[in-house]
Formats: C-alpha cells, structure tokens, sequence
C-alpha cells in the first residue's frame, strides 16, 4: 500500500527558482547571489464554481416524527471522491501565532502540585500556563516526555516496524483503537480504491485485545483485518483504559509525525464514507484545520460536567474540582452572547485535523488538561479552545452532530452485543417460551404442580359503553 501521497513540497517558490537558474545559467551559478526564498505559500481556500449543488444546499427540515426524539442523521452535501482528491491542497493552512512546534523530552521527572503522570511530564502550573502563552516558536509537553522518540521506550511503546511505517505516512491517516477488548473491529464502507491504497488505516490494540482477536480467528500473522493495521501497544502509560484512548485521539501528529491530515474515529463507530470526501467537506471547503462536531443536546461545560456525575462516568470529586478550577480561569455557562461560538462543549467521537502547528498546539494543550485532570475531554475542550483564541484568531469548524452521524454509524460495545441472544437461522420458525412459574416456597403444602394447574380467579375489567367513554371524554371549559 503506498503512503506516500500529498507530500508537501519543502519550499514550492525557492525550489522553482533553483530549477530556473540550473536550466539557463549552467556554470554561473557561483557568480549569482541568490535573493532570499519568497514566503512559503499556504492554502486559502476556495469556493465552489457556480452551479455546483453543494455551493446552496441547506439542511431539509427534521421529519415530523413524534416517536423519535433522539438525535439522528442529517443529510451532508459531499463532491464526488474525484472531485475531492483533486481539491486537496498543496501547500498547508496558515498556522496563526505558532510556526515553530517543538515538545519537551525530560528523563528525571518531579511530580507537579497536582494531577499528571510519568508520561505526561508533569508539567507545572507555571509551565502550563507558559504554554498558553501562544508566540512563534513553543516548546510544550505533549506526552512521551521520555525516549528516544514517540512510541519507543516512553509508555505507550510500538514495535519498530509499525513505527517506522507510521513514520513513512505522508498524506491521510484514519485511526481508532480499542483497549481492554472493549470493541468489535468495525470495517470502513463505501472507500474508494484511491483511499484504499493511499490512506493509512491504523487501529491500535492492547495485549488483551490482541489475544482476544487471536482467539476469535479475526487475526493472524498479516497483523490486518481488513482495511486496518492492527499495531500492539505495550507498556501502556495509564490504568484507565479511557485515559490511555486518548493518547492516540488527541496525539495523532505525534505518531504520525509526516502525516498531513488525520481522521480519528472512535472504535464504537462505523466510518460509511470516504475519508478525502469528508475531508474537503469539513476541512478543505470551510478553510479550517481542525473541525469537531456539537454535542446534540448539551452546549454547557457545567452542564456537561453535571451529566457526567449523574451517569457516573467518573469520580464527582474529581470533576468538581476540575470544573471549579475552570470556574477560577475565567470559564462561564454557555450562552448566545458567546456565538460565532455554537457551544462548548463537543461530541469528542470523530476529530477532524490538519497536521499544522497551531492544530497540534491545541491537541496537546488539550491532553494536558486529560493528564491532569480527569479523562472527560469533554469538559476540558472550551477552556483549552478559549485561551488560544484569547492570543490569535485561530477558529475551528463546529458542525452539527447529525452531520457527523451521516458519515459515521454508531454500533454498540462489545459486552452489549454479547448479551444479546443469537439471531434465529434463515427460514427458522421462531418460538417464543411462556416464562417459568414463580413459585413461593415458604407456602405449605402447595406442590409445584397443584400451583401450576390450580385456576386462576380472573379479575372482572370494564368493557363496553362505559370503558369507551371514559377513555374519549371531552372537558367541557367551564
């Protein structure tokens, strides 16, 4: 499979200067002062030529459907996957405030005043502020503070084949990853052979998910089921399996340090449409570099925060804590006066981003908060969003929840799936079992079969006239 598309040129306009010269001046190259390389060109944008039925296409109105109130898809407008590939850029997005990204490497760590880990750093309050001090050139902890590089002897350790295959993706990578057997290998739909060949596809696994693909016969020597390459992570940083999910969803650009674009996917989701169409929608046609959809219900980190506890999705203490110490930074509830803001709060299950360094900025920022804090990324977005914000004009692309249900389907885990019963075999007649009798014990003498076979006094119910109107009574205003 080729990993090489996209390659972005090291400097388009000095390269095209240099082939001009060593074309007509052969041997007064020497004698010629070079005057300096134009400025890197970035991409712009574009908008779509008149007549293209995306240019106007606006969302229908949702159906009038009384008995589904949860949220649903909704129609997306997407170019055909020709017409996609060939608008992907040439040249990188602008990268507002930071241009120079660099992460910290340290190998004799001393605990923080509070939260983090080994592999996070533990990076310091001060420090932590410094890094949302956004200027050209940062240096910020962003995971795997130990090692030689990212993935090799700093927790969360790949074998070496896989890395250096990651290293060698240079265009588009489509991740996932599933720890403690918690998912089912779910297979992308509708890619087109041009994807197939030149989009990474990685899903990253733990030893017990690996052994339980093992056994179930879905893996085998290839190291791939389907699509996907399956890289084993040893040594993982974190007890938390949830917490460990975020190192490959927040920390793409650091595993794939050449890849131009990344499209995270959670392992509960069934990617249903190609990744260059979603990338030109989302990313390329909005001129953005990083796009994540709204939550569907909630636009309030509060009241987000207070979802969270009521299903009990961590420990409440520690989510007071992380949301009052936000309350003292300066974040306030969501409301209209906050827009173009849409919300605060995203449905963190797809990301969407270019590899440039404002983006890998936030992505970082935004896993310190989860090393530090707890792992509901949901609550630390808006805080991580608005302090960058406060220092440049860099924005991301919020779009709706039901567009991302259009492109992703969401499946169940695998402890829900396995509770199920078997579906019945084609043309089996299925039979349905009344439920065993109940049977008191402690009654005396009263067997079993005197219980089973004794008659049941039916209890007389209204019929008729009398039931009829009483269900269909009108009230009179009086």
């Amino acid at each position: 499979m080729s990993m090489n598309s996209g390659v972005f040129p090291p400097d388009t306009g000095q390269i095209r200067h240099i082939d001009s010269i060593e074309k007509n001046d052969v041997g007064k190259i020497a004698s010629i002062e070079s005057p300096p390389p134009p400025p890197l060109a970035h991409f712009k944008g574009y908008t779509l030529p008149p007549g293209n039925p995306c240019e106007g296409f606006t969302l229908p109105p949702p159906p009038a459907d009384k008995k589904r109130t949860g949220p649903r898809p909704c129609p997306v407008c997407y170019l055909p996957v020709e017409q996609a590939i060939a608008l992907m850029p040439d040249a990188p997005s602008f990268s507002p405030g930071v241009s120079s990204l660099t992460y910290i490497h340290e190998e004799n760590l001393s605990k923080s005043e509070f939260g983090g880990s080994e592999f996070g750093g533990y990076p310091s309050l001060m420090q932590r502020n410094d890094s949302y001090d956004v200027r050209e050139s940062m240096s910020v902890h962003c995971g795997f503070v130990r090692g030689a590089r990212p993935g090799h002897q700093t927790g969360f350790d790949i074998d070496d084949s896989n890395l250096l295959a990651m290293e060698s993706c240079r265009g588009v990578v489509v991740a996932s990853a599933i720890f403690g057997a918690f998912d089912l290998i779910r297979q992308p739909q509708n890619i087109s052979e041009y994807a197939k060949g030149n989009v990474c596809f990685y899903m990253f696994v733990d030893e017990e998910t690996e052994n339980f693909l093992r056994n179930s016969s879905e893996l085998d020597s290839s190291m791939r089921i389907g699509l996907w390459r399956i890289a084993v992570v040893h040594n993982l940083p974190y007890d938390d399996p949830r917490r460990n999910g975020k190192v490959p969803k927040l920390l793409l650009h650091r595993l794939f340090p050449n890849a131009r674009y990344s499209l995270w996917v959670d392992a509960k989701l069934e990617l249903v449409v190609d990744p260059y169409q979603i990338l030109e929608r989302f990313l390329w046609r909005k001129n953005a570099s990083f796009a994540i959809s709204r939550h569907y219900r909630r636009f309030d980190v509060f009241v987000e925060a207070e979802a969270n506890k009521a299903a009990s999705k961590f420990d409440n203490a520690s989510i007071d804590f992380q949301v009052d110490f936000y309350r003292k930074e300066g974040l306030t509830p969501y409301t209209r006066a906050k827009l173009p803001i849409s919300s605060d709060v995203p449905e963190g299950c797809v990301i969407i981003k270019e590899h440039i360094p404002i983006s890998n900025l936030f992505t970082c920022l935004w896993f310190n908060e989860v090393d530090r804090f707890t792992p509901r990324d949901q609550i630390s977005f808006a805080i991580v969003r608005d302090k960058i914000r406060e220092k440049t004009n860099w924005t991301l692309n919020m779009f709706l929840d039901c567009e991302r249900r259009n492109f992703v389907i969401q499946g169940y885990h695998r402890d829900v799936l396995e509770r199920w019963p078997p579906p019945p075999l084609p043309g089996a007649i299925a039979v349905v079992h009344p439920p065993p009798p109940v049977i008191d014990e402690t009654l005396p003498n009263i067997s079993a079969s005197s219980f089973v076979t004794s008659p049941i006094k039916k209890i007389p119910t209204k019929r008729g006239r009398e039931r009829k109107s009483r269900r269909h009574r009108k009230v009179i205003p009086g």
